[in-house]
């Protein structure tokens, strides 16, 4: 028997990709307690927490303005489904927290899409998840963005843009239309 037929087939990790923009990371340094461009590797049934409190948080933030438990992500199995996702609960009671502009409260949750962007106060955080087969553990990878990274991906809704031609048709109401009738006739 060949060495390759024993040898156990290693399951992929499952990577949750976070990149991070705060306007004042270079003057404050607001990350610098966490590892980038490097996986970490997380236990499956592990609760991580985000804050400005280290004693209790996995990842810190060292900004006052956040709160001690920022948020929360926690791993799961979608039902019925050999994919892993992942769900955010907002854990401060003082700031909102945003999901692809769905706004939660203190211990709401939503579970995160494939890609999405994640703010509260000044932190905006593009999360993007990479499928994986183990059960076991995930990682969890930081890179820093140097803008930005609501101007660069846009989850809104975008407002019509209007016409610069000045002979196409141009939309009126009742009242308008009348008022211009009588301006021709007159």
């Amino acid at each position: 028997m060949a060495a390759f037929e024993n040898a156990e087939t290693e399951e992929t990790l499952t990577c949750l990709l976070m990149t991070l923009y705060h306007p004042d990371q270079e003057e404050k340094q607001v990350f610098r307690d966490l590892s980038f461009s490097q996986c970490q590797q997380v236990r499956a049934d592990d609760v991580i927490k985000f804050g400005r409190d280290s004693n209790v948080c996995h990842f810190s933030l060292k900004d006052g303005r956040v709160s001690r438990i920022q948020f929360a992500l926690q791993f799961f199995r979608l039902c019925n489904s050999s994919e892993f996702g992942f769900e955010i609960k907002n854990l401060s009671k003082r700031v909102n927290l945003t999901v692809n502009n769905v706004e939660l409260a203190y211990l709401n949750k939503v579970d995160l899409p494939e890609t999405g962007i994640v703010s509260f106060g000044d932190y905006e955080i593009l999360m993007e998840k990479k499928g994986g087969q183990s059960e076991d553990y995930f990682e969890i990878r930081f890179e820093l963005a140097n803008a930005s990274l609501l101007l660069d991906t846009d989850f809104s809704f975008h407002q019509p843009i209007p016409e610069s031609d000045t002979s196409s048709p141009t939309e009126m109401d009742e009242n308008e239309w009348e008022k211009a009738q009588k301006g021709q006739a007159g």
